[in-house]
């Protein structure tokens, strides 16, 4: 088995400096909160004509998995040959330390690989391959603690372009989009055993995270399916709510944004658009109320970020500033494709689908871009991950650990 190979680059005197930056870990898809925004603090302003340092970079096959990383491990998906595997590499150094065969490859003309990004809980890593495998190994060592097949467990169909939703550990739960029959769209797992605990709902898979949060003292969970936004309760995945949302494909994609203290954003793209909502919950029950819906902010499939006041993200192939109360544009700029973003210390780092890495200042008074450079020369859906004043950067051939410490 091909192992992977560090470049010359990485040297551990680079290691023992790791800069100003406050440490937080990113422990599943889209950081601590699943919101796409870091509390990380010591970040450079501006970065070299080049880029940034690179700390160390290695080969990586095929796949659009994101990268979790905690405790100096980073976990991601991807697939070599045949064969689907979830990897542990040292963060610090991107030496391997373990890696597991999850599934066959999923092999298709958008693009080869996994989807779906481990979820990491303590000493427990969850991984979903392409095909609908649920597997829960050991993150220090990679042994299987227990492991599931959704398409025959529970007669699970992956949706078009392979499973991408991302588990979601809640409590003592891990709770998936299985997109299975029989009642079982949505099931909850006991995270340490792998046990069913329920089942919920008849829905088409979407491609979307679920996310949990709480609204006057309710707790729900939110999954976009392939045809509705449904909020489930997470004791027993009893409805809450619901809403239809159709789209071409059913490509729901994108994670709905929860807007502190009441309100919930949901977009996709095909050019559909997006709502917010306003959840009202009293006596245990609650009801959504449509504050606006605009056409103005497609989500194809990377997610939005909520800053101070104002919603950031991909209308389509235009990256996009609105309002969060009003909808209204502030700015708007093309350039990055269906690129995907994440917040940090007063900037957006924005990631173009044709490998362009870009600073931008997180305004809504207009589009300030401090540094821009073509960081791959391949296609780059994968949303990047910060830690420690490292950012983590995949393409469909390599995985890039790039200094954004001042």
């Amino acid at each position: 088995m091909k192992r992977m190979r560090s470049c010359a680059g990485l040297v551990a005197v680079v290691l023992l400096v790791l800069g100003t930056a406050t440490a937080e870990d990113w422990p599943q898809f889209r950081g601590v909160a699943r919101d796409g925004v870091s509390s990380e603090t010591g970040l450079a302003r501006s970065w070299p004509e080049s880029g940034p340092p690179v700390r160390w970079n290695v080969d990586l096959g095929a796949g659009y998995s994101g990268l979790a990383v905690v405790d100096g491990r980073l976990f991601t998906l991807f697939s070599e040959g045949k064969d689907e595997f979830a990897v542990s590499l040292d963060a610090a150094t991107g030496e391997e330390r373990w890696r597991k065969r999850i599934d066959d490859a999923w092999n298709d003309r958008m693009g080869d690989g996994p989807r779906s990004t481990p979820t990491v809980d303590g000493e427990r890593v969850y991984a979903l391959s392409s095909g609908g495998k649920l597997w829960a190994f050991a993150a220090a060592g990679g042994d299987v603690v227990w492991s599931l097949d959704l398409r025959k467990d529970y007669a699970a169909k992956p949706p078009r372009w392979g499973a991408s939703t991302s588990p979601l550990v809640e409590g003592k739960l891990l709770i998936v989009d299985a997109g299975g029959g029989d009642g079982s769209s949505v099931v909850a797992f006991d995270k340490t055993t792998g046990k069913e605990v329920w089942r919920s709902q008849d829905d088409k898979p979407g491609y979307s995270a679920p996310i949990a949060i709480t609204v006057s003292g309710v707790r729900q969970v939110i999954v976009f399916t392939g045809s509705r936004v449904v909020s489930l309760a997470p004791q027993d995945g009893s409805l809450y709510w619901d809403m239809p949302w159709k789209t071409a494909y059913d490509v729901n994609a994108a994670t709905p944004v929860f807007v502190p203290p009441d309100k919930l954003f949901v977009s996709s793209g095909y050019d559909h658009g997006a709502v917010l909502l306003r959840l009202e919950a009293a006596d245990g029950k609650v009801v959504p109320r449509q504050v606006w819906d605009t056409r103005t902010m497609k989500n194809q499939f990377s997610s939005s970020v909520l800053h101070d006041g104002h919603l950031y993200g991909f209308d389509d192939k235009t990256l996009r500033c609105i309002a969060v109360e009003t909808a209204e544009t502030k700015w708007r700029e093309r350039g990055f494709g269906h690129g995907s973003l994440l917040y940090a210390d007063g900037h957006l780092i924005v990631l173009g689908d044709d490998g362009r890495l870009a600073l931008i200042e997180a305004t809504a008074a207009g589009y300030r871009l401090r540094s821009s450079f073509q960081l791959f020369d391949a296609k780059t859906w994968t949303m990047p991950t910060l830690v420690d004043g490292t950012l983590y950067v995949r393409d469909e051939k390599r995985l890039v650990a790039l200094d954004v410490s001042e």
